[in-house]
């Protein structure tokens, strides 16, 4: 039996196959260091996984994708979180890269 095909729409528009391999590259750079093991980020894909195909849509926004990771990392490991953050939401300055911090040190 062959997987659902699942794309992905960037934020530009363009579409890119759903592809798990370079989702596990960003978290494991994100978590480069930190403690958190490849079973943690596994499951972190594969969550987001789930969720995705049981939706049953051909195609998903890029920005959902990157919430959803930046959630579960959130929940795993707030250093791995901000630095996945820093990269997805692309902080224009020291302010919002702030603001952010201070969001995540409030809760």
């Amino acid at each position: 039996m062959e997987a659902p095909r699942l794309f992905v729409v960037k934020k530009d528009g363009r579409r890119e196959q759903y592809n798990r391999d370079k989702i596990l590259s960003g978290l494991r750079r994100a978590c480069e260091k930190r403690p958190v093991s490849d079973a943690q980020m596994e499951e972190i894909v594969s969550g987001l996984e789930r969720s995705m195909f049981a939706g049953g849509e051909s195609e998903v926004q890029s920005a959902l994708v990157g919430e959803k990771l930046m959630e579960a990392l959130k929940a795993v490991d707030p250093v791995a979180y901000i630095r996945f953050a820093s990269v997805y939401r692309s902080f224009r300055d020291v302010e919002s890269f702030q603001a952010e911090l201070a969001e995540l040190l409030s809760k």
